[in-house]
């Protein structure tokens, strides 16, 4: 990456591709899972020293609650078990954890255990680490509306009024969105952040996603003409 490329001021991730790094291997599902959750450090560094300053994680959506009783068990003992270690870990690294979703439907324990990191972490001022927790973007939207409907007596609703009730509040939209594992869908995710997004589709499963490719999509995202639906300078829509 050369110093003139434009870095992304908030990048988002789809990390896909767990269960078929750990297929290709012949292990369990839940080892691409727990390998998935160790590449995220790494990530989250390399974005700190490229100059990102808000990276959000699709961790875990409202939709994978349906997914088999033991691998939803299995998601949430590495959520746990992540927030043991790497809550120090990210004090040291100068990143502050941020929530983005909802942590209600968890047990109180781990719910005291994830609120307990992100106040760890609160005063750090390097890059915004946010995990999209029990995070659907339609469920956001629609989560906003009823707050509006309670708050407002008839006064007019505006983008900004929507946005100050998204748990994204107070951040930047999404710049660069990438998804991994060659899927290319944004699966309910950051629908309304990430509306002048630039989309990355990658096929490197998220457990290989390495700094090599990071700045692959870096540098894609450099060479693009982000007009946010003015004309270019040939006139063309």
């Amino acid at each position: 990456m050369t110093g003139s490329q434009r870095i992304p001021r908030h990048v988002a991730i789809i990390m896909d591709g767990n269960g078929r790094w750990a297929r290709s291997r012949g292990l369990p599902r839940v080892k691409g899972h727990e390998q998935g959750v160790e590449r995220i450090r790494p990530i989250a560094l390399a974005c700190a020293e490229r100059g990102v300053e808000y990276l959000t994680l699709y961790a875990f959506s409202t939709e994978n609650w349906r997914r088999p009783r033991r691998e939803v068990r299995a998601l949430l003992q590495l959520l746990s078990r992540a927030m043991d270690r790497k809550g120090e870990a990210y004090l040291e690294d100068n990143i502050r954890l941020r929530l983005v979703g909802s942590v209600e439907r968890l047990d109180p324990a781990l719910q005291q255990k994830v609120n307990e990191a992100i106040e760890l972490n609160q005063h750090n001022t390097g890059l915004t680490l946010c995990l999209a927790f029990d995070y659907g973007s339609r469920a956001e939207i629609v989560r906003a509306a009823r707050t509006i409907a309670s708050d407002l007596d008839g006064s007019e609703v505006t983008e900004e009024t929507i946005e100050q009730r998204l748990y994204t509040a107070g951040m930047p939209d999404v710049d660069l969105l990438i998804r991994c594992g060659g899927e290319v869908r944004l699966s309910n995710y950051l629908m309304w952040q990430s509306a002048y997004a630039e989309l990355y589709f990658t096929e490197v499963l998220w457990p290989d996603l390495d700094e090599a490719e990071l700045d692959r999509a870096f540098g894609e995202f450099s060479r693009r003409n982000r007009r946010y639906g003015a004309l270019d300078g040939g006139g063309d829509a």
